[in-house]
């Protein structure tokens, strides 16, 4: 032990730095804090108890950020929400929130932000009791690295395992691609049922017109359902099967855009989906629905561009595939099995819902010639208003339990596609019947279950 006054001064010296750069961060993080609570109570004042709780876990700000702008944006709509920092929380205070809403980063090769770090170590260990919780996840990350959205991914595995139950499937943004975000947006209006506004990051626009549009249920007892055709307008786009085609509207910008999924290929030379038509309380036309089907004319332009949704891509044909499906979900499907004919392929089997076998066999005549020509290899379908039916898609996993299980058994990936509501659950909770919960959570965060509902 030394004696020298020197050394013992530099050593005092380098302690009072190290409780002064203590002191610093401490203050930072709680200058935060209050700045946050502050501009939270402004979103949510203390009155409103039923305020949607936005949470963020973030590295270098952008996803502190986007939780504002989704705060922001919910509040403008009147929907209150507040922020906290997710760190910050206990299982048990997520818990009691009931719904949640997680904009999450990546650091370094898939770890958590720093702030997150001891979260991560004393609560994403094991599962805790989320039972009854809500969330919808955004995670950021960059492709450059090779663990994409790894904290994201990690994060969402332990909510679910913890038995919390997403909203909708994660939505993964590479380096702040902005079609994510705006994926981000427009599942949150179909959510909470308030658009949210769509200018966080103005999309650009191609030129297309309209070439087709053919009634695929006339007297149905649902809603009309059409197929629509639209061709580039000097430029040659590029897509695969699973990608998402986002239409602006027209007129005033606050009704933003919206998203369908792609039912062609590039091959075909024009993208094509499926729009249900949407009806208000009036009885007058859905704005987005109405226009498309009943305003636009063959030959009028419209602004569209084609959005990688890369977390509804296929796997490779030699893979096993089963597609399952509801109403416009077909659009989604359609892409996947088409993609993969002509080339040898491990089996496509399609499962698809509708409401009757004589108004509501979508695209009928297409999908025996796929049969016939093996680019199907089975299909099954399920129509819930005709007597002696009476089923809807998941009860047709629930029939073919067997089957499904020997599929996935030599590999096979499932997609799914259709209603948020009601179908997505079902299929679920089938799949969950069929297969165990936790195998089908491990499809999940390997890539072998993907889903596209709305």
């Amino acid at each position: 032990m030394t004696a020298d006054p020197v050394r013992w001064l530099w050593a005092a010296a380098a302690v009072v730095l190290w409780l002064l750069i203590v002191a610093a961060v401490a203050w930072s993080r709680a200058r935060a804090r209050r700045a946050a609570a502050h501009r939270a109570a402004v979103l949510a004042p203390a009155e409103a108890s039923d305020a949607l709780l936005v949470a963020f876990a973030s590295q270098t700000g952008q996803a502190e950020e986007l939780a504002w702008m989704t705060a922001s944006s919910l509040s403008d709509v009147g929907v209150p929400a507040r922020i906290v920092l997710l760190g910050d929380l206990e299982p048990d205070e997520l818990k009691a929130a009931g719904r949640v809403l997680i904009v999450a980063s990546t650091t370094g090769e898939g770890d958590a932000p720093d702030a997150m770090s001891w979260f991560a170590r004393k609560h994403m260990t094991a599962p805790a009791d989320l039972a009854g919780l809500s969330y919808a996840l955004l995670a950021l990350g960059d492709r450059t690295y090779a663990d994409f959205c790894g904290f994201g991914r990690a994060l969402d595995s332990w909510l679910q395992r913890s038995g919390a139950t997403p909203l909708f499937d994660r939505v993964e943004v590479d380096d702040g691609d902005a079609g994510a975000i705006r994926h981000w947006q427009h599942q949150l209006g179909v959510v909470t049922g308030h658009a949210v506004q769509a200018d966080w990051t103005p999309p650009a626009y191609d030129r297309w017109r309209l070439t087709a549009r053919t009634h695929l249920n006339p007297g149905s007892p649902g809603g009309e359902a059409w197929l629509l055709a639209f061709e580039p307008v000097d430029h040659s786009p590029d897509w695969v099967a699973g990608d998402i085609a986002e239409v602006g509207l027209p007129g005033d910008p606050s009704p933003g855009s919206r998203e369908y999924s792609v039912a062609s290929l590039p091959a075909d030379a024009r993208v094509e989906f499926i729009v249900r038509l949407m009806t208000r309380p009036d009885g007058s036309p859905g704005l987005a629905s109405g226009w498309l089907i009943r305003g636009l004319a063959i030959g009028d332009p419209v602004d569209m561009r084609i959005r990688t949704n890369n977390s509804f891509h296929g796997p490779a044909p030699e893979t096993p595939l089963i597609l399952i499906g509801n109403g416009t979900g077909l659009a989604g499907l359609r892409a996947h099995w088409r993609a993969r004919a002509g080339a040898a392929h491990g089996g496509t089997w399609l499962m698809f819902g509708e409401r009757t076998s004589t108004r509501d066999a979508f695209l009928d005549g297409e999908l025996q010639a796929a049969v016939a020509a093996g680019a199907l290899s089975r299909l099954d379908r399920a129509f819930s208003r005709d007597p002696g039916d009476g089923r809807y898609v998941q009860h047709l996993i629930d029939q073919h339990a067997d089957e499904v299980v020997a599929w996935v058994d030599r590999g096979a990936s499932i997609l799914v596609c259709g209603s948020l509501e009601g179908m997505s659950q079902g299929v679920h909770a089938a799949l969950e019947k069929a297969l165990g919960p936790e195998r089908l959570l491990t499809l999940a965060e390997t890539g072998r279950y993907r889903r596209d509902v709305y």
